[in-house]
């Protein structure tokens, strides 16, 4: 059976993941299993995911997907560069996955792979450095290197959020010699972040924003079926829908307690961005107020988002490893299974099961794995009933098994 590996975050799934899991198990006939890498209960952009990971897992099985596996922690609230790798190190993990399949906008995946491979070399690497100076957004510094490397059409492929992202795939599959081929769905209906009034299907952030502005009824209507069940079962429990802004007052109590230098530890970049989130966080009364505080041409919002949300968690840069330590399974229909029993012997790193066999793993894997568990903690702070909030989840909930 042919296996076929997807990064995603199902923040909520909806049709067009629906659509690109269906088009993946089509590739072969007479099928092939799909293997998912999903992130937990943060996300690349810097937010609280709407519902728990083992929630949003087991919706992915019972709606194609056969077996979900964890994109840990710091991988999963990254840039888009360390986001893909992350994804394709599990992916690549299990042993079993031979095709990357991914959405994009173009639909073309050897046009994505062509410019993986120039934004790769040292030339391009050295010019986006030099252009870096200029002080203008690394986003906008790339753009205007690719135009200099690449043809017109494939720069162009650098503005579209969902191509970007399958060029970090394809980078990331480069980079570490693996014998995965990338294969791309295209993208249909309403663009990545769009928001209600666009044509086609919801993306997950207009889905979301229809919850925020308390319109369930057209929010449930846009999610997968599997997906709309369990929002419902999580909201009727009091965990569901979690958002950033339900945890205000203990984000800003975590970032008051920090120092300036606990801020600069956080910055990566050494371009003194600490300075403007530390400063706006002493004045600011919400995270969204110290966001637009700091916010300027230079920094995106989405790296401020992740910058604070980092701090939240007590995330260091030493956290983040040379390579994902372990594979931590979130939910398995009976396919799944049998793919799981195959990674007895095909996968590179222990795979978990069981919340407990961690304790058997490197020192390295176990301060991993209480990341998680403090950051589930932290994630059950944004609950709207604080009573379902109860801490020590990560170490008690096993994979969801259909």
């Amino acid at each position: 059976m042919q296996v076929a590996g997807i990064i995603a975050e199902y923040n909520p799934l909806h049709g067009g993941h629906l659509y690109q899991i269906a088009r993946t198990k089509a590739l072969w006939e007479p099928g092939c299993a799909v293997i998912c890498a999903m992130s937990g209960n943060f996300t690349q952009r810097g937010d609280f995911a709407l519902v728990r990971k083992h929630v949003r897992a087991e919706a992915a099985v019972r709606s194609g997907a056969d077996l979900v596996v964890e994109l840990p922690l710091p991988w999963a609230v990254s840039s888009a560069e360390q986001f893909a790798d992350g994804g394709v190190q599990v992916l690549a993990g299990t042993g079993l996955v031979t095709h990357l399949s991914f959405g994009s906008e173009c639909g073309d995946a050897r046009a994505l792979q062509r410019a993986a491979k120039v934004l790769l070399t040292p030339e391009f690497s050295a010019a986006l450095k030099e252009e870096l100076t200029a002080g203008d957004s690394f986003p906008a510094a790339r753009q205007r290197v690719a135009r200099r490397f690449l043809s017109p059409e494939n720069a162009a492929l650098l503005s579209d959020p969902n191509n970007l992202l399958g060029v970090e795939y394809c980078k990331a599959l480069l980079h570490r010699k693996l014998p995965v081929t990338p294969v791309t769905v295209q993208r249909t209906g309403m663009a990545h972040h769009g928001v209600e009034g666009a044509d086609g299907p919801f993306s997950a952030g207009a889905i979301r924003e229809a919850l925020r502005q308390g319109n369930d009824d057209l929010a449930l209507r846009e999610m997968a079926p599997a997906m709309a069940e369990l929002y419902q079962r999580e909201k009727i429990a009091g965990r569901a829908p979690v958002f950033t802004e339900n945890c205000r007052q203990a984000m800003l109590y975590r970032l008051r307690c920090m120092t300036e230098e606990d801020f600069a530890r956080l910055d990566s970049g050494k371009e003194g961005l600490y300075h403007r989130l530390y400063d706006a966080s002493r004045t600011a009364a919400s995270p969204e107020k110290i966001l637009a505080a700091a916010k300027t041409k230079r920094y995106a919002y989405t790296r401020l988002s992740r910058m604070m949300l980092w701090a939240y968690l007590g995330l260091q840069p030493e956290d983040f490893l040379a390579k994902v330590p372990y594979l931590r399974v979130l939910a398995a229909n009976e396919t799944g299974r049998a793919l799981l029993a195959q990674m007895r012997t095909t996968a590179s790193v222990p795979v978990l099961t069981k919340p407990a066999d961690v304790r058997k793993l490197s020192a390295q894997a176990q301060h991993l794995f209480a990341l998680e568990a403090r950051a589930t903690d932290l994630y059950a702070l944004a609950y709207p009933d604080i009573a379902a909030a109860c801490g020590g989840l990560e170490w008690r909930e096993g994979p969801v098994i259909r």
